[in-house]
Parts: C-alpha cells; sequence; structure tokens
C-alpha cells in the first residue's frame, strides 16, 4: 500500500509523468501529433491504475489464503473489499494534494481492475480468456455479418468484412471442432 500511496503524491502527477513520457514518444514516434501523445500519456496513466489495483488485489487474496487462513472465495471478496477501500482512500487523498485530481471515475476502475484480477484468479486465466474469445469471435462473425448485410443494402462495398466475417466464422467452427474431439 506504500506503492500506492506513493503514486498518489504530487510527483506521480500527470504533468510529472508527461514530462517524462512526451519526449519518449517524440524520440520513439517523431511523427505523432500532440492529441495523440496525449491519448497516450492518458491510457498509459489508467494502465498503471489497472496494474496497481490488479497486484495490489492478489497480494490481499494471497495474505487472506495463507496469513488468515480463508478459503478462496471469501479471501477474493475479503482483497476486493480492501481495494475498494484503498481505491476510495486514494482517491480522496489525491483529491487533498496539489497537482492531483481524485474521482469517482478511477475509484471504479481501480475496483473493477481488482475485481477483474480476482475473477482470474479464482476461476482461472484460462477460462476466462477462452470464454473472452469465444464471445468476441461471435461478436466478430454476427455483429461483422449484420455490418455486411447494412453495407450492401445501402451500396457500399463492405471492405474488409468480406475477410473478417469468414475468418471469425471459420474460427469459431475450428474451436467447435475443437471441443467436439475432446468430449
Amino acid at each position: 500500500m506504500g506503492v500506492v500511496l506513493a503514486m498518489s503524491s504530487s510527483v506521480m502527477s500527470s504533468e510529472n509523468t508527461g514530462s517524462i513520457l512526451g519526449p519518449v514518444l517524440a524520440w520513439l514516434l517523431p511523427s505523432l501529433r500532440p492529441v495523440h501523445a496525449d491519448f497516450v500519456h492518458y491510457v498509459v496513466r489508467k494502465s498503471a491504475h489497472v496494474v496497481e489495483y490488479g497486484i495490489l488485489a492478489l497480494l490481499w487474496r494471497r495474505t487472506f489464503l495463507r496469513g488468515v487462513n480463508l478459503r478462496p472465495a471469501p479471501s477474493g471478496w475479503a482483497a476486493l473489499a480492501v481495494c475498494v477501500a484503498v481505491a476510495t482512500l486514494d482517491e480522496r487523498h489525491q483529491s487533498l494534494v496539489a497537482n492531483r485530481t481524485g474521482t469517482p471515475a478511477d475509484i471504479v476502475l481501480d475496483s473493477a481492475a481488482a475485481a477483474a484480477t480476482m475473477v482470474f484468479a479464482h476461476v482461472g486465466c484460462w477460462r476466462v480468456v477462452e470464454t473472452a474469445t469465444a464471445v468476441l469471435l461471435w461478436i466478430a462473425a454476427l455483429g461483422g455479418l449484420g455490418a455486411l448485410v447494412l453495407d450492401l443494402a445501402a451500396g457500399i462495398g463492405g471492405g474488409l468484412l468480406w475477410l473478417s466475417v469468414p475468418v471469425a466464422a471459420a474460427l469459431l467452427l475450428y474451436r467447435w471442432r475443437r471441443s467436439a474431439a475432446r468430449t
């Protein structure tokens, strides 16, 4: 939690991290427009929230599993409760620090990151990845097919949808055949 407090200080304000990331982005991607560099900076800062609270949730879960000897499900809920409390206190602290702002949206982001990490830890990483892959392939196949139909009805060619929809459908068929072969 010391890392969370250190990240809440004015040293890690947007202006300070931007003064470091800006020149790095300018060196790596010299043609990057300032508005895009600002967006990358924003994404990096929000990604730090996700990583920070994911790690915090895992550490607290491990503490509750091994130190307090809770079962996995209750230890996950307890870790999530701690992370929500820490996120709330962290954003409150940031609202009192110069050059920082505490926002309810960051509390939601931090809590969602902790909750997602607990789902991964409890259910298993591969099971979550498998489910997410299936859902995204169905969205690509059915949504792409719907967009293709609308494009054709509007007299638009459809572009890459002619390639992406069959690929998504083929991958769904492959996944279905693979899972049928296993059972």
